[in-house]
């Protein structure tokens, strides 16, 4: 599917902030150009069901353009920095969050339903590498997933219109999970989740719990979930050890940068602090 440039849009390249891992994203005209990835076949038919299934809050997926580029809709809108400014802990917009994301995960339901979980024949989803000296999974399996996501609904990854999240973008990470992982993620990045030694200037003083009530209570997580919440998370975070580890070993580049800053000790921090802070975390959800 080649994308052919509409008239007058011209071929003006404007580089766009640099993720932590992808590279060299332009914005021309209305579009966003995006280098191609392994899981991009993959990525493009999830764009595609969900611009079919009405959801509004991703880009389109328009094809490939004469360099080869994935071309997605630009979104218009505010993004947060990295780190992200005071601002975007803004409790109106931190329910916003939590709404655009039931929404993704409704919208997503029929898409993972037809699809088992897999990707398209002849494509693949970003998958997580362990490192090599592990030889078998030491921490708890993943659990079977139920619906196809965005897996990193970061600060970054959101855009913000008056205040509240309308959209998504960069989804490289996009694949198969569960709706309560798929929060717990979203939630270790909106509450923050996090050791305060790691937190943002101007986030330390924010009512962790009664953030995370509220982001549950936006979402409309089930009282089984609210109970399980922060064990998945612990879990999900010894996970996220070995897949760091094994991405900055096998993928290197921005994987290997974040695992050089300490991005492994971040999580083993949250780990320990999330665990710490279980019975404070779950009584705020009740």
């Amino acid at each position: 599917m080649r994308y052919e440039v509409p008239s007058g849009q011209g071929d003006i390249e404007e580089e766009l902030p640099r993720g932590d891992v992808t590279e060299g994203v332009v914005r021309v005209g209305s579009t966003v150009r995006r280098p191609v990835q392994p899981q991009s076949a993959a990525v493009a038919d999830y764009l595609k069901h969900l611009e079919a299934v009405g959801f509004r809050g991703a880009p389109r997926f328009l094809g490939r353009d004469r360099s080869g580029r994935d071309v997605v809709d630009y979104l218009a809108g505010d993004v947060p920095g990295d780190p992200p400014e005071l601002w975007a802990a803004d409790e109106g917009l931190l329910v916003s969050v939590g709404r655009l994301l039931r929404d993704l995960h409704t919208a997503s339901d029929g898409y993972a339903a037809s699809r088992g979980f897999a990707a398209p024949p002849g494509t693949s989803w970003f998958v997580w590498p362990l490192p090599s000296d592990v030889k078998v999974q030491k921490t708890a399996a993943a659990p079977a997933p139920e619906v196809v996501s965005h897996n990193d609904v970061t600060p970054q990854n959101v855009v913000i219109r008056d205040g509240r999240a309308v959209g998504l973008i960069d989804f490289d990470l996009a694949g198969p999970t569960t709706r309560l992982e798929d929060f717990c993620n979203t939630a270790t990045h909106w509450v923050p989740l996090r050791d305060p030694v790691d937190t943002w200037p101007g986030w330390t003083t924010l009512d962790r719990p009664a953030r995370l009530r509220v982001l549950a209570d936006a979402y409309g997580l089930t009282a089984d979930e609210r109970a399980s919440l922060v064990d998945v998370a612990t879990s999900r975070a010894a996970r996220m050890w070995l897949s760091m580890k094994g991405a900055a070993e096998h993928l290197g580049g921005g994987w290997a940068r974040m695992w050089d800053d300490g991005v492994g000790d971040l999580i083993r921090r949250r780990q320990a602090w999330l665990t710490a802070y279980r019975d404070d975390f779950t009584a705020a959800l009740r």
